[in-house]
């Protein structure tokens, strides 16, 4: 059985975070849900209606973390997957959060991220030169730190398993666990 820290943190998304949190024990792997404190998180559902321009944003589920960023000891961990959502754009300043997400990636074990997870990637500077996905209007954070954006469902660069949003869920997920039981 191996270990896989799924990060979150108030406004994750819900499907981009559920659909690994069961398809990973689904798989005989232990999760461990990891956020900026161990305490319990509320997520977000994202949506965009026919007639909106933007996404819409409702009230969703709460899950509790087991871990504190501080606590993570990369070391015992075969992957990591960032969730989307607007939490992202706030955990990425997190240092020892950072410090994770480095060291799993030069170390090369499997890394999975959605929507915004690729804010993460993009500010701990470990996409440089990789070809990523993720939801269009992140194109530009991976593109100025040198990342090679495309828009496709899944892509796969190395150890870094990438996705649109969580429309791409099941070939997501499916990729990432290909490569973290390989």
């Amino acid at each position: 059985m191996k270990k896989v820290l799924l990060i979150i943190g108030d406004a994750v998304e819900l499907l981009d975070t559920m659909y690994p949190y069961f398809r990973v024990q689904e798989a005989g792997h232990q999760i461990v849900v990891a956020g900026p404190e161990k305490r319990r998180y509320h997520m977000v559902q994202h949506e965009r209606p026919a007639d909106w321009d933007i996404t819409q944003e409702t009230a969703g589920y709460h899950l509790a973390s087991d871990i504190a960023f501080r606590d993570i000891r990369p070391e015992e961990y075969a992957g990591i997957i960032l969730s989307g959502g607007r939490a992202p754009e706030y955990l990425r300043y997190d240092a020892d959060l950072l410090r994770a997400v480095r060291w799993l990636c030069e170390n090369s074990r499997t890394v999975g991220s959605v929507c915004h997870g690729i804010e993460i990637l993009a500010t701990a500077g470990v996409i440089k030169g990789k070809k990523i996905t993720t939801v269009a209007k992140c194109r530009f954070d991976a593109e100025i730190v040198g990342a090679v954006y495309v828009d496709e469902p899944v892509v796969v660069d190395g150890n870094i398993i990438t996705a649109r949003t969580w429309h791409d869920n099941h070939l997501w997920m499916r990729a990432f666990m290909t490569h973290l039981d390989h």
